[in-house]
């Protein structure tokens, strides 16, 4: 037992590390991340993934938007709205996951009273048509009168904004808070507090049945999995805009707090664990907050735009007898939010998920005590492994380990789904792994230590074939830099910012996936490394850090393949909607400096220099060519068994020493005579044009485009033509073109 005390001192160490945690002594970042994502993962597994029938979202979408103007609409569309929702559809419930914080002066009656006060003071008949009409123009008050004896929920929030005194920003009117000052006297809660608030104008809240706020209580990862059901604001509390809802669709109970019955085990604990509203329990956590029971992926309640209920052609199934959110989606109007079911998710779908939850009883319970269950687990868990395992030998070390880790995810999972109740399970986990690590010999992994070292080095960068043989000798290998003989290829998608803003970002995403995806598996292929995604653009190097005397040939028929699989796409693009996607590559080779380069904060392995700035420059120029894939005067005396183009020769900006720039065709074997043909009547027209013999180039070039008239290269040169003919070169020009810009 002596020689294992270290071991068992050590695991020990680890066992108060984790229950410091878990009593929230401190926090451990780590620990709180894997959580989430834990809690993240169980709610996507279990969640129904149906749609919930009783409730219906009025979306103020882009169609609405379209039809009706930019938001925020006069009163009198809302107060249309209302109308239609009530007398027309028959719902049962309308809640406004929106705030209507200022004056609606749209309609002017400011100004024509104004005029009636001055101008026009003396003109009878203006100041009875004003004030026959002026009621009419009225928005505001006709739509508090909308408001009036309905259901009708109002949303505001509350925030932290200090205003110019000092104090919280507050504007508006706020309703009636559910419970006053005092009722928690003696209690320490953790309920959320803030300072200010943005609530609507005061006649409109006066009007409505009541309000809610609808702050989410976003975790440090910035995942709304929470929402404060009672916030304090002033020394009151005022409840959320789903209970609030809940509330009237119960015939508006009053809002009960629930304490734990008194018992030595909690005596003077102060934990709030629910809140009863009539019939519905609402199970809180540490700082009053639900956890917000999603059902699905957006979309798991109906949509209606806004725009057909205002014009009746909704269906009137969609909403009749349904409890009603009015909110947005559109990404302008900024309610969307990351969630655990998808990083871009609508606010009001939020509340929506919320409400059915409270009805259901279906939202999680994480009570206050869960700490203290928290630290029971690790310490019961803890000591059994921090005392048995120093003491087996290595396999039963292994079975031990895994059957402690079943039981103790079972056990949650168990505890998930049957009793409705989230216990911490992270840094059970946690502790367990590195118990189990702290006392197994790694010597077991000695072999397999270098692959694993390059692998993590280098396999985000190079296919694993690639580390495989970079394993075999992995001394060889090192991310210090170095000078090399390279070739780095820069490929990029023309138009792209037209392209994404026609573009949901759901969809732009899907789409930038399906066409960078393939585009990686090719420099994998021909075994090249990736340096970086930049948007739309990849940067791809080859020759290290394995060595490859095929360098540049590697990189140009990746280039050139990368047109083909991007061809093959297209017909799939067409039928998701997208637009087509065509890209310009450029290659360059030449000496260059790799390695891991950055800050002491973040570093990545990859090349630079000028040839490497030469390559993004010459993929920059390809559409200005008309070509696909433009390479560098190096990479072309690399390549012997590739046709390429002699396109110009250019100085790019910052350079006095013109290069000479090819456009590869394809393998020789596979370049067909037709194509070898006009390759050779160009190659002369090439010649006449540095020669300045202008009608001659001309002539060859008007030849070219009878044969090939969607090229953009001849278009291109008949224009410089044309130029010179009206301001000649320089004498001693020496048929190069000048770039201004990069």
């Amino acid at each position: 037992m002596k020689k294992h005390l270290v071991r068992i001192a050590l695991g020990l160490v680890v066992i108060l590390i984790f229950v410091g945690h878990a009593a929230r002594y401190y926090q451990i970042p780590f620990v709180n991340r894997f959580e989430n994502i834990i809690y993240d993962a169980r709610l996507r597994l279990t969640m129904p993934n149906s749609i919930d029938p009783r409730l219906v979202i009025v979306d103020i979408d882009e169609k609405s938007l379209a039809a009706e103007g930019r938001w925020p609409w006069r009163r009198d569309k809302l107060a249309l709205m209302l109308d239609q929702l009530f007398d027309h559809y028959k719902v049962g419930l309308v809640g406004f996951d929106v705030v209507f914080a200022e004056r609606d002066e749209s309609s002017g009656l400011g100004v024509l009273r104004q005029l009636g006060e001055n101008q026009l003071r003396g003109n009878a008949q203006y100041q009875t048509v004003l004030k026959e009409i002026g009621p009419q123009l009225e928005y505001d008050r006709a739509f508090a009168e909308k408001l009036r004896n309905r259901a009708v929920v109002l949303g505001y929030y509350f925030s932290d904004v200090v205003s110019e005194d000092g104090k919280g920003r507050a504007t508006g009117a706020l309703p009636k808070p559910v419970l006053p000052a005092g009722t928690f006297k003696g209690k320490n809660i953790g309920f959320t507090r803030w300072i200010g608030y943005g609530a609507n104008l005061a006649e409109f809240q006066e009007a409505a049945a009541t309000g809610g706020h609808f702050n989410p209580l976003p975790d440090e990862d910035g995942v709304t999995r929470r929402v404060p059901m009672l916030a304090e604001y002033g020394g009151v509390h005022y409840e959320s805009l789903s209970m609030a809802m809940v509330r009237l669709v119960l015939d508006s109970p009053p809002v009960v707090p629930g304490f734990p019955e008194e018992k030595f085990f909690t005596r003077n604990y102060p934990g709030l664990e629910w809140i009863d509203i009539g019939s519905v329990r609402i199970p809180v956590d540490v700082q009053v907050a639900a956890l917000v029971p999603y059902r699905g992926r957006q979309g798991s309640f109906k949509y209606v735009s806004a725009t057909d209920v205002l014009h009746g052609t909704a269906p009137i199934d969609d909403l009749k007898n349904k409890i009603v959110l009015v909110g947005t989606t559109t990404p302008g109007l900024f309610d969307l939010r990351a969630t655990p079911v998808a990083g871009v998710y609508p606010g009001v779908e939020i509340h929506a998920n919320l409400i059915t939850g409270m009805l259901d009883g279906k939202i999680k319970q994480k009570p206050p005590y869960v700490l203290g269950a928290e630290v029971v687990l690790l310490l019961f868990s803890g000591l059994a492994m921090a005392l048995v395992l120093p003491l087996v030998n290595p396999l039963r070390a292994t079975m031990l380990t895994v059957v402690v880790l079943a039981a103790v995810f079972a056990s949650n999972v168990l505890v998930w789904t049957e009793g409705n109740l989230v216990l911490p399970l992270a840094s059970g986990l946690l502790i367990i792994a590195m118990l189990f690590a702290l006392n197994m010999s790694y010597g077991f992994f000695v072999e397999s230590r270098a692959k694993r070292q390059l692998t993590g080095l280098f396999g985000q960068y190079v296919p694993p074939e690639l580390v495989d043989e970079m394993s075999r000798d992995p001394e060889s290998f090192s991310m210090e830099g170095e000078s090399r003989e390279l070739s780095v290829l820069f490929t990029d998608v023309r138009g792209f910012t037209t392209i994404s803003e026609g573009l949901d970002p759901k969809q732009l995403s899907k789409l930038m996936n399906e066409f960078l995806t393939p585009l990686t598996r090719v420099i994998y292929k021909h075994l090249g490394t990736i340096d970086k995604y930049m948007g739309d653009c990849i940067m791809a190097f080859w020759g290290a850090p394995l060595d490859d005397p095929q360098h540049a040939r590697s990189a140009v028929l990746a280039g050139l393949e990368m047109h083909k699989v991007l061809d093959a796409l297209q017909p799939h693009f067409q039928e998701m909607g997208w637009p087509p996607i065509h890209i310009g590559v450029g290659v360059n080779s030449g000496r260059m400096s790799v390695g891991n380069m950055g800050s002491e904060i973040r570093l990545a392995y990859t090349v630079m220099g000028d040839a490497v700035n030469l390559a993004s420059r010459l993929e920059g120029k390809t559409k200005e060519y008309g070509v696909n894939m433009i390479v560098g005067e190096g990479t072309r005396a690399e390549v012997p068994d590739v046709v390429f183009r002699e396109l110009d020769q250019v100085k790019v900006k910052g350079k006095d020493k013109p290069v000479t720039i090819f456009e590869p065709i394809g393998l020789a074997v596979e370049v067909d005579k037709a194509v070898q043909d006009e390759l050779k009547l160009w190659g002369q027209a090439l010649k006449l044009y540095r020669a300045r013999d202008w009608d001659m180039a001309e002539l060859q070039l008007l030849n070219l485009q009878k044969r090939n008239a969607a090229s953009g290269l001849y278009k291109l040169f008949l224009g410089r033509i044309a130029l010179f003919r009206s301001n000649p070169p320089e004498q001693g020009w020496d048929g190069s073109w000048k770039f201004e810009t990069k």
